[in-house]
């Protein structure tokens, strides 16, 4: 690959373009405001097909090679364009699904009439994730407008069920590996930028493990004084059950080692963790509350970052109605997940799961839901230098270097399956809002995404040229 290219590089006939993006800002907005308008919901499949075809046609426009790839789910839309010989490669992943909008009344414009108020637009997608990729496809515009060519091969995959989990990406890929084998690295703009809306270069986040626990008790809901004492009461069995999961203080109880550290984060790992990652008080003043859990011998970057963690997403069983009903409830069941480390697999820690609760309660059913792996690509990366120094181009100032943070995406996909190193470069503000009411892009760190996708191309051309100087 040759070494690595240097951060003042990235500047490099970097003016030009970036005065494209300026003028041509207005009319990005405008732009995005109709694609942000356009329904993709996974949940339900409203608009997805649209939307992919819409995708594909844009790309063709653009002199790429698009199909839409059907799956057992939603289409998949892939899209090539070679650079000059000799040049990298890059795949540029996002997804055009998005949450749905509900509560609709907790939003202060429509979800799908994009709205501009105080220098963010507001829509659902905005932020996750068509606001991002679409500025990776405006930097795309920008190199054709102003050379005519790319500076490096493109090839741009835009999933249709992240939202979802992506249930078949990974093997959509696995099939057309062949086709994906000539990529150099990954980029995939995604997720929130830190606090004060300050750039980040992350290398890998945890994965999820979402699983149910049902317990039924007698054929149907039964009289609480009448049968109360004797009868099964499944409700009770299934929270005595996960309080066995999970002590007090936060800490995972799970037989078999589930909750400990990632064995893939060392001591630096843990510092630059620290240094990037949120604090107690920010977090609190976030979050609006005057507590957090713990443990607290390990700071709130790590538990944020390192650790597994598990969650009762949702509990149901017997009346939940207004007023009292004295009923028995026939079956109570819990939706959790438990975000994975890297070093962890999904179905390793599921049997884990199903053996803790075989032990304590056996008549309990467990299912494995969905599983999302963990990833994580080596700070040493020799496109590290380079995707960094992108960032930087675009944002005057050197981001922050992540090893791994909290959330999930697909990035397992891209250094499992494909065995390529993967980066995350957020380009959406701190408070976006995503998968809640009132999503939001912040304009100006919109602009901020074009130029880092501008920069990140003309860098990979930079280091073709670097490497063959050689």
């Amino acid at each position: 690959m040759g070494p690595a290219v240097t951060l003042s590089t990235h500047a490099d006939g970097l003016d030009e373009l970036f005065a494209y993006v300026g003028a041509q800002m207005d009319r990005s907005i405008e732009r995005l405001g109709e694609y942000l308008s356009r329904p993709s919901i996974s949940v339900t499949g409203e608009g997805i097909a649209e939307t992919a075809a819409h995708l594909a046609g844009w790309l063709t426009e653009l002199g790429f090679d698009a199909v839409v790839h059907e799956t057992p789910g939603h289409p998949v839309v892939v899209a090539r364009r070679d650079g000059p010989p000799g040049r990298p490669t890059v795949l540029l992943y996002g997804h055009y699904d998005v949450q749905p909008p509900e509560p609709l009344d907790a939003w202060t414009t429509p979800p799908f009439e994009p709205t501009i108020r105080n220098g963010r637009i507001y829509a659902r997608g905005a932020g996750d994730n068509k606001g991002q990729h679409f500025a990776q496809l405006l930097a795309i515009e920008t190199h054709l407008a102003v050379h005519g060519e790319l500076p490096c091969g493109v090839v741009m995959v835009l999933d249709g069920e992240e939202e979802v989990g992506s249930p078949n990406l990974d093997a959509f890929v696995a099939d057309h590996r062949d086709e994906l084998d000539d990529v150099d690295l990954v980029v995939t703009a995604d997720g929130p930028m830190a606090d004060g809306d300050r750039a980040r270069l992350i290398l890998g986040c945890r994965g999820v493990l979402a699983f149910e626990i049902r317990i039924r008790g007698a054929r149907r809901d039964l009289h609480s004084g009448n049968f109360g004492g004797a009868a099964p009461q499944p409700a009770w069995e299934l929270v005595q059950l996960l309080a066995t999961m999970r002590a007090a203080d936060g800490r995972i109880t799970i037989d078999g080692g589930v909750g400990g550290r990632s064995p893939l984060v060392d001591d630096a790992d843990l510092a630059a963790i620290d240094a990037g990652g949120t604090t107690e008080a920010a977090l609190r003043d976030v979050l609006g509350v005057e507590r957090l859990e713990g443990p607290h011998d390990r700071s709130v970057a790590q538990r944020l970052a390192c650790w597994p963690t598990l969650t009762i997403n949702g509990v149901h069983s017997g009346w939940t109605g207004p007023g009292s009903k004295t009923v028995l409830p026939d079956e109570a069941w819990a939706i959790c997940d438990i975000r994975l480390v890297p070093g962890q697999v999904g179905s390793d820690v599921f049997e884990h799961v199903r053996r803790h609760v075989a032990d304590r309660c056996p008549h309990a059913e467990v299912t494995n839901l969905t599983a999302m792996e963990p990833s994580r690509t080596p700070v040493d990366s020799p496109w590290t230098p380079l995707v960094r120094g992108a960032l930087a181009a675009a944002h005057g100032y050197e981001p922050d270097l992540v090893p791994i943070v909290g959330g999930s995406l697909p990035e397992h996909t891209w250094t499992g399956t494909l065995g390529k190193h993967a980066f995350i470069t957020p380009y959406a503000n701190a408070d976006e809002a995503n998968h809640a009411p009132d999503e939001n892009l912040d304009l100006g760190c919109f602009a901020a995404g074009i130029r880092t996708g501008v920069a990140l191309l003309a860098a990979l051309g930079q280091h073709a040229a670097a490497s063959a100087a050689d």
